[in-house]
């Protein structure tokens, strides 16, 4: 069972991979009401999940439009260099 640093880091990771997401599909982003609360949501990862809908419960503001943005998981990470070189002294 993961810890909530854990969890933490991995939302960390989510809300900055969204916010690309959004950056480069704005077509996604028209689907979102202004000034919604999203909250992220993982398949398969119920304690991530519960945990993301209880922080967003402490952070709601009053009357705020709730939007849940499912995701299945992430890519793994590559490289963004872009043909690196290697010189000897």
């Amino acid at each position: 069972m993961p810890g909530v640093d854990i969890l933490e880091k991995k939302h960390a990771t989510l809300v900055a991979e969204f916010d690309r997401y959004v950056v480069e599909h704005p077509e996604f982003a028209k689907k979102i009401p202004k000034n919604a609360q999203i909250i992220l949501q993982v398949y398969g990862d119920d304690e991530y999940n519960n945990w993301s809908i209880q922080l967003s419960k402490k952070q709601r503001e009053p009357g705020q439009t709730v939007v849940y943005v499912k995701v299945k998981g992430l890519k793994p990470l590559k490289s963004r260099l872009i043909k690196p070189e290697v010189a000897l002294s």
